[in-house]
């Protein structure tokens, strides 16, 4: 087939690494590993045996009987899928008994198939065709089933189309939910002709538990499930290998193009971070691209009352260089800076950081970073000496024990968590650690051993409990402790956390986890063989975010699960390339590769490639810039695909920075919430448009290569280098490969990556150098990069954010699986229609106590300000905590929480915000002021572009 899939073996490969296997196939000799299927055999000769059910991202099956084989010695013509090689097996695959059983096979598919073929949407493009060609069908002598020809279309489904009518019921769509995705909302029902593929008992797609992954669709050898893309623009004609833009796992996908027209993303199976799955976002949700809200020509006004006018890329760039060479003229140098993007490619925010430091002559340099994964840095670094995750993605499948805390991979990370939950229905337990019931707790065919439902702002408290229990029951990894860390240090902390007021019967008041059950879930950790933790925002926002992260390393450390397969300490990360970002040397105080500013070694090495000086004092963090501009000294920003006033807490404190500043200069695909106060808008390009790299959350650096030409008319790194020559520093690169060259030259993890490296080899994980020349898989095999692991004492210090008779629940965060981050990319899509809205998860008691029914509007007042929004009542929530997501600007969400951050990295402590909530009428007077105030900034002039 053309588009459906690279090359299709058939079968899976055998497991493992077994002996060889000789048999003959066709007269042909040929050796496999023992455990491959003779299908797959065949195939890796060159040989097609014709199958309909069989794919070898699935399990083998057996049902279609197109792929029968003849086995020498062996009675009946067994099915090539199911059949394993064995030594000395004669198979022939082509005989006329063969030949005359395939076409009567295929005969019975076709008397039960419309043939619309000439205008059919899979027309050149169906697996069902191709094969009744293969086996010579000329002619169909049965009459016309009545099984599924009247059968009518559901079109519910936003993406995709499901006809029943040309279903030949070959299992793949169910077993694709159910083996790939894991959500088993496909069933067949019915018996005979009447059997049909049915979306959760009988519910259209779109009311379904599907999740629209795409599984299904990949699968599906007919027309029965199809993209509706392809109906409406027709088959591809060509094919780009691209790397999503959407969240930390860096799925890899085919852009199949018709012309300069995408028509579909496919799920690349070469792909070692999604391995040829995809989620939602990555595989549907990219039409935002073509939005009609997308911003495609430079546009500048005087003041943030006034509309804008739209103007050349040349007066925009010299506009904007101007402004900030007349503020740093009247302010110091000290005056402007910039934030970089975690959407944008490494190379683009290696020029934005390079532009601020060697134009802008300081270190006022920061990213999104700062308000998610900064404590992970800084916590991972202490502990290991690296500020990255350990492991692939690939080693949950060699993990006995996964402990999740603070993350919710089903929604964030979806296609990380479809292979965890194949891990867990293999036998693997788990452990939750969570103030809310998310979907990876229970769901079917997997539940978690423990859900340690802590209150929120208790982390630190529950780990350290977690260590009581270790230290005190001698469950220690004491020849890993005494082999790969420090031990005074081991001891001192091991001291620490022996101390009866860490054990769980202590902790248990404050955290509202029941002792026994975290005893249960210590032991289970330290005890049940390879113990792997992930964990996400749930973990690092919060004011001790840090501490929490040094507190998982400790436990890792203690029972010895780092430095081989199946074990670690995993951040998963949430932007496409926030991983990247830091790698990049986005932070104030670090260049790339984590160095810090005050080292004279990597300063002189910049020094003499940039040729300028490089600040030795850290620069100003995001939070810093803001109070800055509120006290008068920092005056113009730059901020390249990032949407602060929508994503930073304490809405009103970053509006009133931003208003403070006397030239903001926002560079994004749409006026996003931070445009409101923007003098400058630079439109930007969509990771469709451009080449480059991302670097996910197993620090995997992965190609992006362009798809369609710039809309905008530039990529976004040309845009930094633009702005670079108009500020009087010259940058002269000709493509992303050159900038990666230059990257490469000087982050020492990074030595070994080049763009024609990666085209060949697919994707290398960092570090990539002299000595590690294939890349890192899996970090800290024989030592950590610090040397000796690190313990740090880990004292529980309850935030500043307490509940109260006026504030009595607490309020955390998250996101949902049909949106992504702020929503500018998901809510220009129909993931929408899942959802529209940002709801309020209470608890039914908690809402009963305040007279809320489900879909009330009511009011959320904090501290520091209120927000409305409609009520959806749940016990996911325990009673006392309440729980919201923040895609959509209208919910105003960081309206209400606070100033609060981490003690060592300023990340905000979003989990945590004392609350109440009651009935209410309808959006609060900030909200009606703010939709005014973005009414306004997105008036644009009818003036054209010169």
């Amino acid at each position: 087939m053309a588009w459906r899939g690279e090359i299709d073996l058939g079968t899976k490969p055998a497991p493992g690494a077994g002996p060889m296997v000789s048999l003959t196939i066709d007269g042909q000799a040929i050796e496999v590993p023992e455990g491959t299927s003779v299908m797959r055999a065949a195939a890796l000769m060159g040989t097609s045996v014709p199958k309909l059910c069989a794919t070898d991202n699935l399990d083998a099956f057996g049902s279609c009987r197109l792929c029968l084989v003849e086995v020498e010695g062996r009675a009946g013509y067994p099915a090539s899928c199911t059949t394993t090689v064995a030594p000395g097996m004669i198979v022939r695959t082509q005989t006329e008994k063969l030949k005359k059983l395939r076409r009567g096979v295929m005969e019975l598919y076709i008397s039960d198939h419309p043939l619309d073929c000439l205008t059919c949407a899979a027309n050149g493009d169906c697996e069902l065709q191709d094969q009744a060609g293969a086996v010579g069908l000329r002619e169909v002598r049965y009459a016309a089933g009545a099984g599924h020809l009247g059968q009518a279309k559901d079109v519910s489904n936003p993406y995709f189309d499901f006809d029943p009518s040309k279903c030949i019921v070959c299992s793949r769509c169910v077993r694709a939910c159910d083996e790939v995705q894991g959500t088993f909302a496909l069933t067949i029902e019915g018996m005979g002709f009447g059997s049909r593929v049915s979306p959760s008992q009988g519910q259209d797609f779109f009311s379904s538990e599907c999740v629209s992954c795409g599984a299904c669709v990949q699968a599906c050898p007919t027309a029965t499930l199809i993209e509706k893309k392809v109906a409406e623009i027709g088959t591809p004609d060509r094919s780009v290998v691209t790397t999503c833009a959407y969240c930390g796992v860096g799925c890899t996908f085919r852009a199949e193009m018709r012309g300069e027209e995408l028509v579909r993303m496919v799920p690349w199976k070469e792909g070692k971070a999604n391995r040829g799955h995809s989620c939602v976002k990555g595989r549907f949700a990219w039409g935002y691209a073509n939005h009609k809200e997308r911003v495609l020509n430079p546009m500048i006004r005087a003041s943030i009352d006034q509309p804008w006018r739209e103007v050349s890329w040349d007066e925009a760039i010299a506009h904007a260089a101007s402004e900030f060479r007349r503020i740093q003229a009247s302010y110091g140098k000290h005056s402007v800076g910039g934030i970089t993007s975690s959407r944008c490619t490494n190379e683009e925010t290696f020029l934005v950081q390079k532009l601020i430091r060697a134009g802008f002559g300081n270190n006022n340099v920061d990213t999104c970073a700062r308000v998610c994964h900064s404590p992970t840095g800084y916590g991972l670094k202490t502990a290991f000496g690296t500020s990255a995750g350990t492991q692939d993605f690939d080693s949950v499948m060699a993990a006995d024990v996964v402990v999740i805390i603070g993350a919710n991979p089903t929604d964030g990370h979806p296609v990380f968590a479809s292979r965890l939950k194949r891990r867990l229905r293999q036998g693997a337990q788990l452990i939750v650690i969570d103030p809310r019931r998310t979907d990876i707790v229970r769901s079917p065919h997997i539940e978690a051993a423990h859900h340690l439902a802590l209150r929120p702002g208790t982390n630190v408290a529950v780990l350290t409990a977690m260590a009581h229990v270790i230290v005190t029951e001698g469950l220690v990894n004491e020849a890993f402790v005494r082999e790969r860390c420090d031990w005074s240090e081991f001891e001192d902390w091991a001291e620490f956390v022996a101390d009866p007021r860490h054990s769980p019967e202590a902790t248990e008041p404050m955290s509202q986890v029941p002792a026994a059950t975290l005893r249960a879930a210590a032991r289970l950790y330290a005890t049940g063989g390879n113990g792997a933790i992930y964990y996400g925002l749930g973990v690092t926002e919060h004011s001790q975010g840090s501490t929490t992260v040094l507190a998982i390393a400790n436990l890792a450390m203690a029972t010895g699960n780092l430095g081989r397969d199946g074990v670690g300490v995993n951040p998963l990360r949430g932007q496409n390339n926030v991983q990247g970002a830091c790698d990049m040397g986005s932070f104030p105080h670090e260049l790339s590769g984590y160095r810090h500013v005050s080292d004279d070694a990597a300063r002189e090495m910049f020094r003499e490639l940039w040729g300028v000086e490089i600040d030795r004092e850290p620069g100003l963090r995001i939070p810093n810039m803001l109070d800055a501009a509120v006290d008068g000294t920092f005056k113009g920003i730059y901020i390249q695909g990032e949407d602060i006033l929508q994503s930073d807490p304490d809405t009103r404190h970053v509006s009133a920075g931003l208003a403070a500043m006397e030239c903001v200069v926002v560079q994004d695909l749409f006026l996003n919430e931070t445009a409101n106060y923007a003098h400058v808008f630079l439109p930007g390009s969509t990771f469709l448009e451009k080449n480059g790299t991302f670097t996910n959350a197993e620090r995997r650096i992965q190609l992006v290569r362009k798809v369609m030409q710039p809309r905008n008319g530039h990529e976004d790194w040309e845009i930094t280098q633009l702005l670079a020559r108009a500020m009087g520093y010259d940058m002269n690169y000709a493509h992303p490969s050159e900038i990666m060259d230059e990257i490469a030259g000087v982050t020492p993890t990074f030595a070994g990556v080049s763009f024609a490296r990666l085209d060949e080899r697919g994707s290398i994980q960092w570090p990539c150098n002299e000595a590690a020349p294939e890349g890192t898989p899996v970090m800290h095999l024989g030592g950590f990069a610090r040397g000796r692991g690190k313990f740090v004492r880990t004292e529980y210090v309850a935030t500043e954010e307490r509940t109260g008779p006026r504030f009595p629940l607490l309020l955390t965060t998250g996101r949902i699986l049909s949106q992504y981050n702020v929503g500018a990319q998901t809510r220009r899509t129909e993931n929408s229609r899942w959802h529209e809205e940002d709801r309020l998860e209470i608890h039914p008691h908690d809402a009963e106590q305040r007279g809320i029914l489900d879909g009330d509007w009511v009011k959320v007042v904090s501290r520091a300000g209120d927000t409305t929004l409609r009520a959806l009542l749940t016990d996911r929530v325990a009673t006392g905590v309440v729980y919201t997501t923040f895609h959509h600007p209208s919910t105003q969400a960081n309206v209400i929480t606070t100033d609060n951050s981490d003690w060592a990295t300023n990340c905000p402590e979003y989990k945590v915000t004392a609350v109440q909530v009651g009935r209410s009428n309808g959006p609060t007077d900030w909200q009606e002021k703010y939709e005014e105030l973005g009414r306004r900034s997105r008036r644009i002039e009818t003036v054209a572009a010169e």
